[in-house]
């Protein structure tokens, strides 16, 4: 098994057109998301392609916390650039960066950044999980850095299977700003577009379809213009094939003064197989922001709870957004 000098990277760039904004020039989420996975993808294939044996292709199956730091617009460049930070024996950490640019004045900007893991599937046996080859990494301290958050990510995962549970229909007459006023689904058919090469659903495809979803169920609690703010990690529980059926809805868990968490969940089933129960692919939550038409934070209408179950999952939100919120602290107090 050959070691790799340097981490492998990739770069790719793409100017942003107005069929990837909203109605006021915002670039949705998802099309970011979409991006960003499309770039892991290629260069995490690419790296375990270089090692002798069965071809593969680099599958998602968690994207970590994203952020979402400064908004995109069309006409602007989208630089999204993938680095593949730690490998383990069957398993790769891709650090995804974008940068926005303006070609007109110059300027660039942060705008997003998240880490992606991939498992390579051989394109012979797509449920036979290839070795990955190591990187080499600049130091001990690095490699150490990076085995913890592989095992983070690893425990994790499980304790979110542990977590799945089923989506409630909103009652009849929903009540404005409840949870049920704002819950909305999408259907929609798999098809060759959508897949890879192994004919199973990329996952940038599937976080877009995620994203939009997520972007209606804030809209119609603000009526207002709303932005992608983050994206908690998103687990993938199950592959998703050519000619399934999903169904991707999307909940509100908890409202801020200025923010709402979104808990999103894609469902997946066989059209053709009508014996063939449907399960649940993958589950994450989005948080959002309203904005005024100076792209500045406006306030969230409060969201009604009814029942217990409503009021855990609040608390369980607020407890997220207390977390994320006292780590964001922290990380301005370390660059200050």
């Amino acid at each position: 098994m050959s070691v790799v000098q340097a981490a492998s990277s990739l770069q790719l760039c793409r100017i942003m057109r107005p069929d990837d904004a909203n109605i006021v020039g915002n670039v949705h989420g998802g099309t970011i998301l979409k991006m960003i996975e499309e770039a892991g993808c290629i260069v995490g294939t690419r790296h375990c392609n270089t090692q002798d044996g069965d071809r593969c292709m680099a599958a998602l199956v968690r994207v970590e916390k994203t952020e979402f730091l400064f908004p995109v617009f069309i006409g602007e460049v989208a630089h999204v650039t993938a680095e593949i930070t730690y490998t383990s024996t069957h398993s790769l950490e891709v650090q995804v960066q974008v940068m926005s640019e303006n070609i007109l004045t110059g300027v660039k900007k942060l705008a997003n950044k998240a880490a992606l893991w991939y498992v390579p599937c051989s394109l012979k046996n797509v449920d036979k999980i290839m070795d990955v080859p190591p990187i080499k990494y600049a130091s001990v301290e690095q490699e150490e850095l990076g085995r913890k958050r592989y095992g983070a990510q690893k425990m994790e995962r499980q304790e979110t299977k542990a977590r799945i549970e089923d989506m409630v229909p909103p009652p009849s007459n929903p009540g404005q700003h409840t949870v049920g006023f704002s819950q909305s689904s999408l259907i929609h058919l798999v098809g060759p577009s959508d897949c890879t090469i192994h004919n199973y659903v990329h996952g940038g495809v599937t976080m877009k379809l995620m994203d939009e979803v997520a972007g209606i169920v804030a809209a119609r609690h603000c009526s207002t213009n709303i932005v992608t703010a983050s994206v908690d990690a998103i687990n993938f529980h199950r592959k998703i094939i050519k000619g399934c059926v999903v169904t991707v809805t999307g909940r509100l868990t908890f409202a801020s003064n200025k923010s709402m968490e979104i808990e999103v969940f894609v469902d997946a089933s066989s059209l053709m197989e009508a014996g063939k129960e449907k399960y649940r692919a993958v589950s994450a939550f989005f948080t959002y922001i309203s904005l005024d038409k100076a792209n500045k934070a406006l306030p969230v209408p409060p969201l009604k709870i009814d029942g217990e179950e409503e009021k855990r999952r609040f608390e369980e939100g607020n407890a997220r957004y207390l977390q994320s919120k006292a780590k964001r602290l922290a990380e301005k107090e370390r660059q200050e």
